[in-house]
């Protein structure tokens, strides 16, 4: 009886069975991976579309201001009454959508999601090329969690500002500076 020879998954030597802690690690960075390129698509529609919002209202309320100030709209009727209510209305709405954009960040967040997803993939092409008998699943995991971790706290920093860190990871609640990894400058 002939044995039919498998193919192997990416990364294994060919012709053994891949490094148990191969498949965990793959598969963890693969929906970080994931994760980060749906992360940064959201991001980049949400900072596109406020953008084009800011700039098409901002133009509008401009404009309605002017003509409601012109002789061109006459004292009294309904194109007044439009105006006087339609303009303030505007301007709110720009001052809304200015400051969703300001608190949500979506553009940093779009950036650091990309360049997130980017070194998660350039870790995974090196595991992916590690022979197995090469392979440390345990500092595989450890690099991705710290990527992520590193994300995490930019975003953080972003929305809340920045705080310095406990020695276990935790938020002191104090403004200070800290390196990438949340830890205090100089440590």
């Amino acid at each position: 009886m002939s044995e039919t020879p498998t193919t192997a998954p990416a990364g294994s030597s060919e012709g053994h069975s891949p490094h148990p802690s191969r498949e965990v690690v793959l598969e963890r960075y693969g929906a970080s991976i994931k994760y980060y390129w749906k992360a940064s698509r959201f991001n980049k529609r949400a900072y596109k579309w406020t953008r084009y919002w800011v700039i098409i209202l901002g133009a509008l309320v401009t404009l309605m201001a002017a003509l409601s100030s012109s002789t061109w709209i006459p004292e009294t009727g309904p194109w007044k009454l439009t105006f006087q209510i339609g303009t303030p209305v505007v301007a709110a709405i720009l001052t809304i959508l200015g400051g969703l954009s300001q608190a949500f960040q979506w553009g940093a967040t779009w950036r650091d999601s990309v360049i997130t997803a980017e070194r998660l993939q350039k870790e995974l092409d090196r595991i992916r090329v590690t022979p197995d008998d090469k392979m440390d699943g345990a500092k595989d995991l450890a690099m991705m969690n710290d990527l992520v971790l590193e994300e995490s706290r930019g975003f953080f920093d972003r929305m809340l500002g920045r705080s310095q860190m406990n020695g276990d990871g935790s938020a002191t609640g104090q403004a200070g500076a800290s390196d990438d990894l949340g830890k205090p400058a100089g440590t």
